[in-house]
């Protein structure tokens, strides 16, 4: 059951956040802003096609802290960039390549926040995923520290995971649809070695894992550092994630116990079995998401470089 801060978060502070957001922001201040950033994410998605995964993860990792103020993006010995979870988060050249021909075509207008969230919104549909539009006016943070950050590994718990997005005011719809995003993601070997190794100390693998699955995953890990979480359709936004998950196909742990925990293998089931649903579900997440402790207003401010504060 959802606690009750979380649904005073859910009814109080997301209209507020919507409120002042809205979608076309910028349709008067900069009319091209959009534009701009699908265009750029376009030339960068015809390079690597793995840019929907990095942004999806940078746009999860920014509002999970402090909310979605970019504050993931700054440099420096002690922020955000620089915590264990976030070594892995890239793609921060292109959100500087966006923000360059942002602030040439309208200076000090358009936040870093929303260039997240806009340029994750475009890379989705570029890999088969959802187009939708996504309400903007985010203002960028003035904080960004490493302590601040505490991201959990693929080993937590069905609800423990749950609970992370339901303190968000968000539901079990939006978590799994969100961790939905994996359809598309890599895994590091190192955070799924034990089940394919050595499980709890069992010397055995994981008897979760489909045996045919832990053999594919020792031959990738032992030529690479990582392996798509989505072993059907790795590149696809699709609902083929779930499906993998009911054949106990999952890599990450907690993906895998989805599909068989009583509060959410319901909902894999529905969306392994309705693609138009998922996506309906994950656009609605995303929108939940992105309005998750928002500056706007006279908060904040707009940065003219992401990598500092003004």
């Amino acid at each position: 059951m959802m606690k009750f801060s979380s649904l005073l978060v859910l009814f109080f502070v997301f209209p507020i956040a919507f409120a002042q957001l809205r979608v076309g922001f910028y349709s008067q201040s900069c009319p091209q802003a959009e534009t701009i950033v699908r265009n750029l994410v376009r030339q960068r998605f015809g390079v690597d096609p793995t840019v929907t995964a990095a942004l999806l993860r940078m746009h999860f990792h920014d509002c999970f802290v402090r909310g979605c103020d970019a504050s993931l993006l700054i440099d420096g010995a002690n922020s955000e960039k620089t915590a264990g979870p976030n070594g892995s988060v890239r793609e921060f050249a292109l959100i500087d390549q966006i923000k360059a021909q942002l602030e040439a075509a309208c200076p000090s207008t358009v936040s870093c926040a929303d260039i997240i969230t806009l340029a994750t919104r475009d890379s989705v549909a570029l890999a088969g995923g959802p187009s939708y539009s996504i309400p903007t006016g985010r203002r960028d943070g003035l904080v960004s520290n490493d302590v601040d950050v505490a991201l959990p590994g693929p080993t937590i718990s069905v609800a423990g995971a749950v609970s992370l997005f339901t303190d968000k005011g968000m539901n079990v719809f939006d978590a799994v649809a969100l961790i939905g995003a994996h359809t598309v993601g890599k895994g590091n070997c190192g955070l799924f070695n034990d089940r394919i190794t050595n499980f709890q100390g069992t010397g055995r693998p994981d008897p979760a894992m489909d045996p045919a699955l832990v053999s594919s995953l020792r031959n990738t890990c032992a030529n690479s550092a990582t392996a798509a979480l989505d072993q059907s359709t790795p590149l696809r936004f699709d609902n083929q994630f779930f499906k993998q998950l009911r054949k106990k196909r999952g890599v990450f742990q907690v993906d895998q116990r989805l599909a068989t925990d009583r509060q959410t293998r319901g909902v894999v089931a529905r969306y392994a079995s309705n693609n138009a649903y998922f996506k309906r579900q994950f656009v609605r997440a995303m929108r939940k998401m992105g309005a998750v402790d928002v500056l706007t207003g006279g908060a904040g401010q707009i940065r003219r470089n992401c990598r500092r504060f003004n």
